[in-house]
C-alpha cells in the first residue's frame, strides 16, 4: 500500500461526495482524512489516501472522475501526512511564536509551497485565490507572494496563511515593546507586555505588596485578588498590560516588582499602576505611566482618565509630571484625573522623557475586567 494526495472539486450537493468516496473504495482505496475546503464553484475535497501498490497517478485520477470528481491533483505523500492537521497547525504556529523570523519555513510547510517571497510593496487588492500564486499582507509592512506549481490555493488556505503572517507580526510587534529601564539610581528592570504566564508573578507581587499599596491600586480594598481577576487584568480585551520585571541575572529567576494596565472604555483609556513598596518612589511608576500614554496615544485614545485618593500625593505627583493638562474633579476623598491626548497621525511613538523620582501606585474605578469597584 502507499500514501497518496489527492484534491478534487465535488458539487455541493447531497450524495456528490458519496459517489466519489464509493468510487474510491471499489478500487481498494482506504481514506485516512479529509479536509474540505468551500468555494465558489464546489466543495474541493482534499484525502490523504492508501492506495494498493498497483494503482498510479493515472489510475487514482481516473477512479476520482469515474466518481463525479473534477479538476483532480493527485500527488505521493509521506507519513507524516498522517499527522491530525490541527495540531499540526498549532505546532507550526507553536514554532512561530518562539521565532517569527520563520514566517517564511512555516507558510512553506504549512501549504507545501514552491517558493516563498518578502515584498516591500503592500499586497493588491486580489489574493489569486483560484490559481497557483497568492499575495498576502504583511501587517508589519510589505507582502508575501506564495507560489506552488499544484494544486491551485483555496480560500481556507488564503486565510490559514494570513493568520499565521498577521501571528508573526503580532509576535514582532510585542518583542519590540520590550525595554530595558535604567532607574536615576542605576538599577535596571525590564519592561515588557504581559502574558497569562506571568500570572504567578503577578501573585507574587501582590502578596508582596504592602495592605496600603494594594487598597490604593484597587480602592476598595486590601485583600488579595482572586487568580480569576488578574487573568483578565493581564489579558485585557481592550488596552495593554505592562510588568516591570528584574533581570535575573546570575542565574536568578525575573521577579514581577510593577503592573501597569490601561483598559479601554469608549474613547478613552483608563490607567491603573501597582508598585511593589521596595521599588516604589524610585522613578518606575513615572516610567510606566509614560509608555502607557505614549501607547494611548498611538491607538488613538481622546484621554487618559486616573482615579486615585485624594491622599495619594505620589501618585498626583507622578501624573503632573507628565507635564499634560490634567483637569482634576473631586467625590469626596476619591480624585479623577483626565489627561487629554493628541494622536500622533503617523502612528509613531511619543517620546518620553526620563523617569524621576515618585513612583507610586493608583488606580481607576470603572471598567476594572476583574470586577468589582476600584
Amino acid at each position: 500500500m502507499a500514501l497518496w494526495r489527492i484534491r478534487a472539486t465535488v458539487d455541493d450537493r447531497p450524495g456528490y461526495l458519496s459517489v466519489l468516496t464509493a468510487s474510491l473504495a471499489l478500487r481498494g482505496v482506504n481514506i485516512l482524512t479529509v479536509q474540505v475546503h468551500t468555494t465558489e464553484v464546489g466543495a474541493v475535497d482534499d484525502f490523504l489516501v492508501d492506495a494498493p501498490d498497483a494503482l498510479g497517478e493515472a489510475d487514482l485520477i481516473a477512479a476520482v472522475e469515474r466518481g463525479r470528481g473534477r479538476d483532480c491533483w493527485v500527488a505521493r505523500s509521506e507519513a507524516r501526512g498522517l499527522v491530525d492537521q490541527p495540531t499540526r497547525a498549532l505546532g507550526l504556529a507553536t514554532r512561530l511564536v518562539r521565532d517569527p523570523e520563520q514566517a517564511g519555513e512555516v507558510l512553506r510547510t504549512t501549504l507545501g509551497l514552491d517558493e516563498v517571497t518578502w515584498r516591500p510593496t503592500p499586497a493588491v487588492a486580489h489574493d489569486a485565490v483560484g490559481t497557483t500564486t497568492m499575495l498576502l499582507t504583511d501587517p508589519a509592512g510589505g507582502s508575501y507572494e506564495l507560489r506552488r506549481q499544484a494544486p491551485s490555493f483555496t480560500p481556507a488556505e488564503y486565510a490559514r496563511a494570513q493568520a499565521l503572517v498577521e501571528l508573526a507580526a503580532a509576535v514582532t510587534r510585542r518583542e519590540a515593546d520590550r525595554v530595558t529601564l535604567v532607574l536615576p539610581d542605576g538599577a535596571e528592570l525590564a519592561i515588557r507586555p504581559a502574558t497569562a504566564d506571568d500570572l504567578a508573578g503577578v501573585v507574587e507581587l501582590h502578596e508582596g505588596c504592602s495592605a496600603r499599596s494594594r487598597q490604593r491600586r484597587y480602592l476598595s480594598g486590601a485583600a488579595l485578588p482572586s487568580p480569576s481577576r488578574l487573568r483578565r487584568l493581564l489579558a485585557p480585551t481592550r488596552g495593554l498590560t505592562l510588568v516591570a520585571t528584574t533581570t535575573g541575572s546570575g542565574g536568578a529567576a525575573e521577579s514581577v516588582v510593577a503592573l501597569a494596565n490601561l483598559l479601554a472604555e469608549g474613547d478613552e483609556a483608563e490607567v491603573a499602576l501597582l508598585v511593589r513598596d521596595d521599588w516604589q518612589r524610585r522613578g518606575l511608576g513615572t516610567a510606566l505611566l509614560r509608555r502607557l500614554l505614549a501607547h494611548a496615544e498611538r491607538a488613538g485614545y481622546a484621554a487618559l482618565v486616573l482615579h486615585t485618593q485624594a491622599d495619594n500625593t505620589p501618585m498626583v505627583r507622578t501624573v503632573a509630571r507628565l507635564g499634560r493638562p490634567a483637569p482634576v474633579e473631586r467625590d469626596g476623598t476619591l480624585l479623577t484625573v483626565t489627561v487629554p491626548l493628541v494622536a500622533r497621525a503617523d502612528g509613531g511613538p511619543v517620546a518620553e522623557a526620563p523617569p524621576r523620582a515618585g513612583a507610586t501606585v493608583g488606580g481607576p474605578r470603572r471598567t476594572d475586567p476583574g470586577g468589582g469597584v476600584r
